[in-house]
């Protein structure tokens, strides 16, 4: 998909009401849980990394946003280098890092064998003992409704995910099966951050309404 395809689908699905709302509830699942994985003087790559709400908000010693959509690029901090490539491979990276973070990002590989690819990509920039830490639709989960974004094409569920993060050289440390609902878009659920930070703190909420598998896996070997 080219740029220009990227950048009308993306306005088209999120308008800036909606990329402001984001904002908090990034700012929520970073402070609850996320950067508990991640040192503030790490080296952070986001893969994938769409309006740059997670990269931007992470406490990170070196933050860099890699996305298809070189527009994107306007939405990056001023602490964030951003890299417009659709590939790793495409990618001058200028180091390796200690953190990959990856949020709905392998369902839109076109196949299994992409996901495989992509994980491997990762893999090869990454520091010995460095993090991956993957956000991911959970098509168990989810079901039918894993496909109401036409650019969703491969289905991954949490035994699936932990599966590739091992074929590709990976060591899962954590795994939470019900983390996120699925998605923002369209939904009545109110999205506010202290409402978020609440859910975060709500086990029996995550396992009603988590839809999205969150997984951290560190460098095997």
């Amino acid at each position: 998909m080219s740029s220009p395809d990227l950048e009308a689908m993306y306005s088209h699905r999120f308008d800036d009401a909606h990329k402001a709302q984001m904002n908090g509830v990034w700012r929520a699942i970073i402070d609850v849980t996320l950067q508990r994985w991640i040192g503030r003087d790490a080296a952070v790559l986001d893969v994938g990394a769409g309006y740059c709400t997670f990269i931007n908000q992470v406490a990170a010693g070196r933050k860099v946003a890699v996305d298809a959509n070189p527009h994107n690029a306007r939405h990056a901090a001023a602490d964030v280098e951003f890299i417009a490539a659709s590939s790793l491979r495409d990618a001058d990276l200028g180091g390796r890092f200690d953190v990959a973070f990856m949020s709905n990002f392998l369902e839109h590989l076109p196949d299994s064998d992409s996901v495989l690819a992509m994980l491997a990509d990762v893999r090869a920039v990454m520091k010995p003992g460095g993090r991956l830490i993957v956000l991911q639709p959970n098509f168990a989960l989810v079901g039918p409704a894993y496909f109401d974004f036409i650019d969703h094409k491969t289905i991954l569920t949490d035994r699936s995910l932990v599966e590739a993060l091992e074929l590709s050289g990976f060591r899962v440390v954590h795994l939470k099966r019900r983390f996120m609902p699925y998605t923002s878009v369209g939904s009545r659920l109110p999205f506010a951050s202290w409402l978020v930070r609440l859910y975060l703190h709500l086990p029996f909420a995550q396992f009603l309404m988590g839809k999205q598998t969150l997984a951290v896996a560190e460098v095997a070997g």
